[in-house]
């Protein structure tokens, strides 16, 4: 058999996960070529075809399935090897991916991040806000913000903070429109929210929950677009108060009666969680969503 390294399962790992050489090649920054050629060399190294190559991409053959645990394993082991090696007063070096919903990553995280890649030069940071096209599990992010905290054994998670949401429109739409005194009033105007079928985690699964019937007529996949949307003085939306808050225009409606609540968690694989860069960016996270915790809950809106 001919020898290997510890780089060359990276490529096996990162092909084994996306099943794609382009996937693999953006994951491992690198191109395709490089990655097609270094599994190549692994097959080679170890005597063993490792995929299956078909139009839809690679499909790990009965060995590559056998082999994934193990190289999982020493992925671990590099990883605490690497941290514990870097445990002293190392400098917050390498790239970290975060991946994050959209509302908190764009209206609350985008404002505070440059901050902290100014205290940490040496540290490249990938903002992905987008979550849906990533998968902390297929290791495509190094971190992700959540809305439910995975209760895996592998997983590392930390709460960054409780977080409001009320029903929204402009003044001059609830000047217009019929008077809502109560929830069932909600059904005589528009909403505006997310497409059904693509609610991609229960917690944005807001009108059920507010009335059993009530429905979006205009939806967007696009937190962004509601907020322009309901700016418009096309309907009424759900929103986090961080959002609206913004946005003097914009008026609770039944603010103590509809009042939703969800939790933002941070979630890493295990053997990452001490990484100085892991640890030096959810301290961050946690930090600036304590501080900005009257903009997260809008006391005033239900104590007042």
């Amino acid at each position: 058999m001919r020898r290997f390294t510890w780089d060359d399962l990276q490529f096996f790992l990162a092909v084994a996960r996306t099943g794609q050489l382009a996937s693999a090649a953006r994951q491992l920054r690198t191109n395709h070529a490089t990655v097609s050629r270094r599994i190549d060399r692994l097959e080679q190294a170890l005597s063993a075809r490792l995929f299956e190559r078909n139009p839809r991409g690679y499909m790990l053959t009965g060995v590559g399935e056998r082999l994934v645990q193990s190289a999982e394993q020493i992925e671990r082991e590099a990883g605490n090897f690497r941290n514990e090696a870097s445990s002293g007063a190392s400098p917050v070096t390498g790239v970290v991916r975060l991946s994050t919903l959209e509302g908190f990553g764009n209206f609350f995280l985008a404002d505070r991040l440059p901050r902290f890649a100014q205290l940490h030069s040496n540290l490249s940071i990938e903002l992905v806000t987008i979550q849906q096209i990533v998968s902390l599990s297929r290791r495509e992010a190094d971190m992700s913000i959540t809305l439910t905290s995975p209760r895996a054994d592998f997983y590392h998670y930390e709460k960054i903070a409780t977080y409001r949401l009320f029903v929204y429109g402009t003044r001059s739409y609830l000047e217009q429109h019929t008077p809502i005194l109560k929830r069932e009033h909600l059904l005589a105007h528009r909403m505006i929210g997310y497409i059904e079928d693509m609610i991609f985690t229960p917690g944005l699964d807001y009108h059920r929950e507010i009335l059993p019937g009530l429905r979006a007529t205009y939806q967007s996949s696009s937190i962004h677009a509601q907020l322009h949307a309901v700016l418009r003085g096309i309907g009424l939306c759900v929103l986090p108060h961080f959002m609206a808050s913004a946005h003097p225009e914009l008026v609770p409606v039944l603010a103590k009666d509809i009042c939703l609540e969800r939790d933002y968690w941070c979630v890493c694989h295990r053997d990452l969680s001490s990484a100085a860069r892991i640890r030096a960016l959810i301290d961050f996270i946690k930090t600036e969503a304590g501080s900005a915790r009257r903009e997260f809950m809008g006391g005033a809106l239900v104590d007042g």
